[in-house]
Protein backbone atom coordinates (compact mmCIF):
# COMPACT_ATOMS: atom_id res chain seq x y z
CA UNK A 1 0.00 0.00 0.00
CA UNK A 2 0.86 3.71 -1.10
CA UNK A 3 0.20 6.40 1.35
CA UNK A 4 0.38 9.82 0.00
CA UNK A 5 0.74 12.10 3.47
CA UNK A 6 0.08 16.02 2.59
CA UNK A 7 1.01 18.44 5.36
CA UNK A 8 1.87 22.33 4.25
CA UNK A 9 1.84 23.93 6.98
CA UNK A 10 4.84 26.23 7.12
CA UNK A 11 6.00 26.22 11.19
CA UNK A 12 5.95 22.53 13.45
CA UNK A 13 3.09 22.51 16.19
CA UNK A 14 1.05 19.64 17.55
CA UNK A 15 -0.73 18.52 14.03
CA UNK A 16 2.94 18.52 12.81
CA UNK A 17 4.22 16.32 15.44
CA UNK A 18 1.26 13.92 15.55
CA UNK A 19 1.88 14.03 11.42
CA UNK A 20 5.44 12.73 12.08
CA UNK A 21 4.06 10.25 15.03
CA UNK A 22 1.69 8.37 12.28
CA UNK A 23 4.71 8.33 9.64
CA UNK A 24 6.93 6.95 11.85
CA UNK A 25 4.74 4.62 13.21
CA UNK A 26 3.17 3.22 9.73
CA UNK A 27 6.82 2.96 8.60
CA UNK A 28 7.00 -0.67 10.50
CA UNK A 29 3.73 -1.83 10.01
CA UNK A 30 2.60 -4.70 7.54
CA UNK A 31 1.34 -3.69 4.33
CA UNK A 32 2.72 -0.53 3.82
CA UNK A 33 4.90 -0.49 1.15
CA UNK A 34 5.75 3.44 0.03
CA UNK A 35 4.67 6.56 2.40
CA UNK A 36 5.17 10.20 0.05
CA UNK A 37 4.91 13.27 2.60
CA UNK A 38 4.04 16.37 0.49
CA UNK A 39 5.32 19.42 2.44
CA UNK A 40 6.69 22.63 2.00
CA UNK A 41 10.89 22.50 0.68
CA UNK A 42 11.33 24.47 3.66
CA UNK A 43 9.08 22.51 6.07
CA UNK A 44 10.60 21.58 9.58
CA UNK A 45 8.80 18.00 9.03
CA UNK A 46 11.69 17.15 6.41
CA UNK A 47 14.15 16.86 9.30
CA UNK A 48 12.13 15.44 11.81
CA UNK A 49 11.47 12.58 9.14
CA UNK A 50 14.81 12.52 7.51
CA UNK A 51 16.15 8.39 6.99
CA UNK A 52 12.19 7.53 7.85
CA UNK A 53 12.79 4.13 5.71
CA UNK A 54 10.29 3.59 3.16
CA UNK A 55 9.26 7.29 2.71
CA UNK A 56 9.96 9.97 -0.06
CA UNK A 57 9.27 13.76 -0.28
CA UNK A 58 7.56 15.83 -2.60
CA UNK A 59 7.61 19.85 -2.98
CA UNK A 60 4.54 21.89 -2.71
CA UNK A 61 4.43 25.44 -2.07
CA UNK A 62 0.87 25.31 -2.75
CA UNK A 63 -2.66 23.44 -3.11
CA UNK A 64 -1.67 23.27 -7.05
CA UNK A 65 2.00 21.93 -6.79
CA UNK A 66 3.17 18.64 -6.65
CA UNK A 67 0.12 16.18 -7.66
CA UNK A 68 2.49 14.72 -10.82
CA UNK A 69 5.46 14.04 -8.66
CA UNK A 70 3.46 12.37 -5.81
CA UNK A 71 1.60 10.46 -8.71
CA UNK A 72 -0.81 7.33 -7.90
CA UNK A 73 -1.62 6.38 -4.52
CA UNK A 74 -4.02 4.02 -2.48
CA UNK A 75 -4.88 6.68 -0.21
CA UNK A 76 -4.33 10.05 0.63
CA UNK A 77 -4.27 11.68 3.97
CA UNK A 78 -4.90 15.76 4.66
CA UNK A 79 -3.25 16.82 7.89
CA UNK A 80 -4.18 20.10 7.78
CA UNK A 81 -6.69 22.60 6.22
CA UNK A 82 -4.69 23.58 3.07
CA UNK A 83 -3.82 19.80 2.42
CA UNK A 84 -7.40 19.49 2.34
CA UNK A 85 -7.93 21.06 -0.87
CA UNK A 86 -4.39 19.58 -2.61
CA UNK A 87 -6.07 15.82 -1.52
CA UNK A 88 -9.70 17.00 -3.09
CA UNK A 89 -7.82 18.11 -6.30
CA UNK A 90 -5.54 14.87 -6.40
CA UNK A 91 -8.55 13.02 -6.28
CA UNK A 92 -9.68 14.56 -9.52
CA UNK A 93 -6.77 14.15 -11.25
CA UNK A 94 -5.94 10.56 -9.98
CA UNK A 95 -9.04 9.12 -8.73
CA UNK A 96 -7.34 8.15 -5.57
CA UNK A 97 -9.45 8.07 -2.56
CA UNK A 98 -8.53 10.73 0.45
CA UNK A 99 -8.63 10.95 4.00
CA UNK A 100 -8.99 14.48 6.15
CA UNK A 101 -7.60 14.50 9.70
CA UNK A 102 -9.58 17.62 11.07
CA UNK A 103 -7.44 18.93 14.31
CA UNK A 104 -8.81 22.14 15.49
CA UNK A 105 -11.73 23.17 16.67
CA UNK A 106 -12.21 26.56 15.10
CA UNK A 107 -15.02 26.83 12.81
CA UNK A 108 -14.87 26.08 9.21
CA UNK A 109 -15.88 28.44 6.58
CA UNK A 110 -19.16 27.26 5.03
CA UNK A 111 -18.19 27.70 1.30
CA UNK A 112 -19.48 25.72 -1.33
CA UNK A 113 -15.14 24.60 -1.63
CA UNK A 114 -15.32 23.71 1.70
CA UNK A 115 -18.78 21.29 1.38
CA UNK A 116 -17.18 19.90 -1.78
CA UNK A 117 -13.60 18.95 0.12
CA UNK A 118 -15.38 17.41 2.93
CA UNK A 119 -18.42 15.28 1.19
CA UNK A 120 -16.02 13.90 -1.57
CA UNK A 121 -13.67 12.33 1.00
CA UNK A 122 -13.96 8.79 2.16
CA UNK A 123 -13.44 9.55 5.67
CA UNK A 124 -13.32 12.54 7.70
CA UNK A 125 -11.39 12.05 11.24
CA UNK A 126 -11.65 14.30 13.87
CA UNK A 127 -9.46 14.04 17.38
CA UNK A 128 -12.14 14.98 19.59
CA UNK A 129 -15.81 14.51 20.38
CA UNK A 130 -15.73 18.46 19.67
CA UNK A 131 -14.33 18.70 16.25
CA UNK A 132 -16.65 15.79 15.48
CA UNK A 133 -20.02 18.20 16.29
CA UNK A 134 -17.96 21.11 14.15
CA UNK A 135 -17.61 19.25 10.91
CA UNK A 136 -21.20 16.60 11.65
CA UNK A 137 -22.90 19.28 9.25
CA UNK A 138 -20.56 18.85 6.14
CA UNK A 139 -20.11 15.40 5.66
CA UNK A 140 -22.99 12.88 5.17
CA UNK A 141 -20.18 10.08 6.57
CA UNK A 142 -19.62 8.70 9.81
CA UNK A 143 -17.47 10.59 11.55
CA UNK A 144 -14.23 8.48 12.87
CA UNK A 145 -12.72 9.67 16.19
CA UNK A 146 -9.26 9.19 16.54
CA UNK A 147 -7.01 11.17 19.39
CA UNK A 148 -3.43 12.18 19.25
CA UNK A 149 -0.24 10.25 20.60
CA UNK A 150 1.73 11.37 23.34
CA UNK A 151 5.35 11.57 21.85
CA UNK A 152 7.73 8.74 23.36
CA UNK A 153 10.45 10.14 24.95
CA UNK A 154 13.15 8.90 27.34
CA UNK A 155 14.40 12.04 29.24
CA UNK A 156 17.26 13.14 29.48
CA UNK A 157 18.43 13.38 33.48
CA UNK A 158 21.08 15.87 33.57
CA UNK A 159 19.02 18.60 31.94
CA UNK A 160 16.07 17.65 34.32
CA UNK A 161 18.66 17.92 37.59
CA UNK A 162 20.44 21.78 36.67
CA UNK A 163 17.05 22.45 35.86
CA UNK A 164 15.73 21.60 39.02
CA UNK A 165 18.90 22.20 41.03
CA UNK A 166 18.78 26.16 40.00
CA UNK A 167 15.13 26.24 41.47
CA UNK A 168 15.27 23.57 43.96
CA UNK A 169 13.13 25.88 46.48
CA UNK A 170 10.26 26.41 43.98
CA UNK A 171 7.31 25.00 43.34
CA UNK A 172 7.72 25.34 39.46
CA UNK A 173 3.97 25.68 37.29
CA UNK A 174 4.34 25.07 33.48
CA UNK A 175 2.71 25.91 30.46
CA UNK A 176 4.03 24.84 26.87
CA UNK A 177 2.21 26.09 23.63
CA UNK A 178 2.37 28.22 21.04
CA UNK A 179 2.41 31.88 22.44
CA UNK A 180 -0.99 33.30 20.84
CA UNK A 181 -2.99 34.44 23.58
CA UNK A 182 -6.36 34.00 21.88
CA UNK A 183 -6.32 30.61 21.59
CA UNK A 184 -3.93 29.41 24.48
CA UNK A 185 -4.98 32.08 27.00
CA UNK A 186 -1.29 33.04 28.25
CA UNK A 187 -2.88 36.21 29.56
CA UNK A 188 -4.99 34.46 31.72
CA UNK A 189 -2.22 32.44 33.27
CA UNK A 190 -0.11 35.44 33.86
CA UNK A 191 -2.89 37.34 35.62
CA UNK A 192 -2.93 34.45 38.23
CA UNK A 193 1.06 34.69 38.50
CA UNK A 194 0.43 38.00 39.17
CA UNK A 195 -2.24 37.10 41.90
CA UNK A 196 0.50 34.61 43.01
CA UNK A 197 3.11 36.65 43.56
CA UNK A 198 2.07 38.44 46.46
CA UNK A 199 0.22 35.27 48.03
CA UNK A 200 2.76 32.61 46.84
CA UNK A 201 6.26 34.35 46.08
CA UNK A 202 7.62 30.32 46.04
CA UNK A 203 5.65 28.99 43.28
CA UNK A 204 7.95 29.92 40.04
CA UNK A 205 5.55 30.11 36.13
CA UNK A 206 7.59 28.56 33.69
CA UNK A 207 6.98 29.58 29.94
CA UNK A 208 7.84 27.30 26.88
CA UNK A 209 7.07 28.29 23.21
CA UNK A 210 7.10 31.21 21.08
CA UNK A 211 4.85 32.93 18.93
CA UNK A 212 3.13 35.48 17.76
CA UNK A 213 2.21 37.55 20.91
CA UNK A 214 5.72 36.63 22.60
CA UNK A 215 7.59 40.31 22.52
CA UNK A 216 4.21 41.73 24.11
CA UNK A 217 2.82 38.88 26.76
CA UNK A 218 7.19 39.18 27.83
CA UNK A 219 6.73 42.98 28.02
CA UNK A 220 3.51 42.69 30.28
CA UNK A 221 5.18 39.87 32.72
CA UNK A 222 7.97 41.92 32.87
CA UNK A 223 7.41 43.35 36.08
CA UNK A 224 6.19 40.07 37.42
CA UNK A 225 9.39 38.27 39.12
CA UNK A 226 7.94 34.95 39.84
CA UNK A 227 7.62 34.53 35.66
CA UNK A 228 10.49 32.59 33.77
CA UNK A 229 10.16 32.88 29.29
CA UNK A 230 12.28 29.36 27.93
CA UNK A 231 11.79 30.14 24.67
CA UNK A 232 10.48 26.98 21.73
CA UNK A 233 12.09 23.95 22.67
CA UNK A 234 12.22 20.99 20.26
CA UNK A 235 13.23 18.22 23.13
CA UNK A 236 10.52 19.78 25.49
CA UNK A 237 10.50 15.61 26.62
CA UNK A 238 13.40 16.79 28.68
CA UNK A 239 12.01 19.66 30.60
CA UNK A 240 8.42 18.15 31.67
CA UNK A 241 9.82 16.41 34.34
CA UNK A 242 10.91 19.35 35.82
CA UNK A 243 7.60 20.94 36.52
CA UNK A 244 5.19 20.52 39.99
CA UNK A 245 1.91 20.86 37.81
CA UNK A 246 1.02 21.77 34.13
CA UNK A 247 -1.68 24.55 33.13
CA UNK A 248 -3.61 24.91 30.03
CA UNK A 249 -5.27 27.98 29.79
CA UNK A 250 -6.74 27.29 26.41
CA UNK A 251 -9.53 29.83 24.86
CA UNK A 252 -9.89 27.30 22.65
CA UNK A 253 -8.09 23.86 21.74
CA UNK A 254 -8.96 20.69 19.05
CA UNK A 255 -7.64 18.40 21.63
CA UNK A 256 -4.25 19.54 23.29
CA UNK A 257 -1.74 16.79 22.51
CA UNK A 258 0.90 17.95 24.88
CA UNK A 259 -1.26 17.37 27.56
CA UNK A 260 -0.89 13.70 26.75
CA UNK A 261 3.21 14.33 26.69
CA UNK A 262 2.58 16.44 30.79
CA UNK A 263 0.73 13.25 31.04
CA UNK A 264 3.76 10.82 29.86
CA UNK A 265 5.32 12.59 32.11
CA UNK A 266 3.93 12.49 35.39
CA UNK A 267 2.92 15.38 36.13
CA UNK A 268 -0.45 16.95 37.45
CA UNK A 269 -2.60 18.98 35.17
CA UNK A 270 -4.84 21.77 35.43
CA UNK A 271 -6.71 23.06 31.87
CA UNK A 272 -9.89 24.69 30.94
CA UNK A 273 -12.65 22.78 30.40
CA UNK A 274 -12.95 23.98 26.58
CA UNK A 275 -13.11 21.95 23.27
CA UNK A 276 -11.29 18.78 22.87
CA UNK A 277 -9.37 18.72 26.70
CA UNK A 278 -12.52 17.25 28.63
CA UNK A 279 -12.33 14.13 25.96
CA UNK A 280 -8.54 13.72 27.96
CA UNK A 281 -8.62 15.00 30.99
CA UNK A 282 -11.66 14.29 33.15
CA UNK A 283 -12.38 16.16 36.16
CA UNK A 284 -10.97 15.17 39.19
CA UNK A 285 -9.96 12.21 37.85
CA UNK A 286 -7.28 12.74 35.80
CA UNK A 287 -6.77 16.67 36.48
CA UNK A 288 -8.77 19.61 37.58
CA UNK A 289 -10.75 21.29 34.71
CA UNK A 290 -11.63 25.03 35.10
CA UNK A 291 -14.10 27.53 33.17
CA UNK A 292 -12.00 29.10 30.26
CA UNK A 293 -11.28 32.89 30.38
CA UNK A 294 -11.45 32.93 34.05
CA UNK A 295 -8.00 33.90 36.32
CA UNK A 296 -9.88 33.70 39.65
CA UNK A 297 -11.21 30.39 39.00
CA UNK A 298 -7.59 29.30 37.85
CA UNK A 299 -6.13 30.59 40.71
CA UNK A 300 -8.70 28.64 43.11
CA UNK A 301 -7.62 25.55 41.03
CA UNK A 302 -4.01 26.20 41.35
CA UNK A 303 -4.41 26.60 45.12
CA UNK A 304 -6.26 23.87 45.42
CA UNK A 305 -2.94 21.78 43.50
CA UNK A 306 -0.47 23.23 45.06
CA UNK A 307 -1.47 22.68 48.89
CA UNK A 308 -2.51 18.90 48.65
CA UNK A 309 0.33 16.91 46.73
CA UNK A 310 -1.75 13.52 47.74
CA UNK A 311 -4.34 14.98 44.78
CA UNK A 312 -1.31 15.57 42.43
CA UNK A 313 -0.53 12.40 42.60
CA UNK A 314 -3.41 10.74 42.38
CA UNK A 315 -3.93 12.77 39.30
CA UNK A 316 -0.87 12.26 38.03
CA UNK A 317 -1.24 8.56 38.40
CA UNK A 318 -4.49 7.88 37.17
CA UNK A 319 -3.67 10.12 34.06
CA UNK A 320 -0.76 8.13 33.19
CA UNK A 321 -2.98 4.25 33.37
CA UNK A 322 -4.92 5.78 30.60
CA UNK A 323 -2.31 6.92 28.04
CA UNK A 324 -2.38 2.83 26.37
CA UNK A 325 -5.24 4.16 23.86
CA UNK A 326 -3.11 7.25 23.15
CA UNK A 327 -0.10 5.34 22.01
CA UNK A 328 1.57 6.01 18.47
CA UNK A 329 0.29 2.43 18.07
CA UNK A 330 -2.89 2.66 19.02
CA UNK A 331 -3.30 5.89 16.50
CA UNK A 332 -1.80 4.15 13.90
CA UNK A 333 -3.99 1.22 14.29
CA UNK A 334 -7.02 3.19 13.71
CA UNK A 335 -5.53 4.83 11.04
CA UNK A 336 -4.77 1.75 9.27
CA UNK A 337 -8.61 0.15 9.56
CA UNK A 338 -9.46 3.32 7.58
CA UNK A 339 -6.77 2.65 4.85
CA UNK A 340 -7.72 -0.81 4.29
CA UNK A 341 -11.28 0.29 3.91
CA UNK A 342 -11.25 2.91 1.57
Amino acid sequence: MHIIHVNLARGFRGGERQTVLLIQALAGADGIERQTLVCKPSSPLRDELAGTPGLKFTNARHQLAGHWHAGKADVVHAHEAKAVHWAWLHSKLFQTPYIITRRVDTPIKRKLSNKAFYRNAHYCVAISSAIAQEISTLTFQKIPIIPSAFTPVSPNPDVVKELRDGYSERFIVGHVGALVDRHKGQRVLLEAARQFQVTRPEVLFVFFGRGEDEQILRQESASLSNVLWMGFKPNIGDYLPMLDLFAFPSRNEGLGSVLLDVMNAKVPIIASDVGGIPDIVKHKKTGILVPPNNSEELVEGLEALIKNEQLRSTLSFNAFKQLERFSPDAMMDAYLLLYRTT
